[in-house]
C-alpha cells in the first residue's frame, strides 16, 4: 500500500518545488484541470513513461486521482515502487480535495 500525503503537505513540496506531481487519469481529465505543475501518465501507462518522463528514481513523487473512492493514483504509486522509485506518496483525497479547498488548478493539455 503506497504511502500517503497531505493536501497541507503537498502544497508545501509544490511551493518549493520539490516534488514531481502526476495525474494519473485519462487525458481529457487532466486537460479540464489538474494540480499546479502536474504531468500527466494515465495509470495504465506507468510501466511504459516513467523511465522517460521519471528519470531519477530517488526523487520526490505524487500520484493523484479524483477521489478517494478512485484507485488510480494508488496502482500507479505502487507499480512505481514496484520498479525501484524509493520516494513515492499518493494524494488520496484527489483533485476533488483540491479544489473543494479552493486552490487552483493548471488548464491545458498534457506537456
Amino acid at each position: 500500500m503506497a504511502k500517503t500525503i497531505t493536501r497541507d503537505e503537498l502544497t508545501a513540496v509544490i511551493d518549493a518545488g520539490a516534488v514531481t506531481v502526476i495525474e494519473t487519469l485519462r487525458d481529457e481529465h487532466y486537460a479540464q484541470g489538474h494540480l499546479p505543475g502536474a504531468i500527466h501518465i494515465h495509470f495504465e501507462a506507468v510501466a511504459d513513461k516513467a523511465p522517460e518522463l521519471l528519470p531519477d528514481k530517488d526523487a520526490a513523487i505524487v500520484t493523484y486521482c479524483s477521489n478517494t473512492a478512485c484507485r488510480n493514483s494508488e496502482a500507479a504509486a505502487n507499480q512505481l515502487t514496484a520498479t525501484g522509485y524509493t520516494n513515492v506518496r499518493k494524494y488520496a483525497e484527489g483533485k476533488q480535495d483540491w479544489e473543494e479547498a479552493g486552490l487552483p488548478l493548471g488548464i491545458g493539455a498534457t506537456t
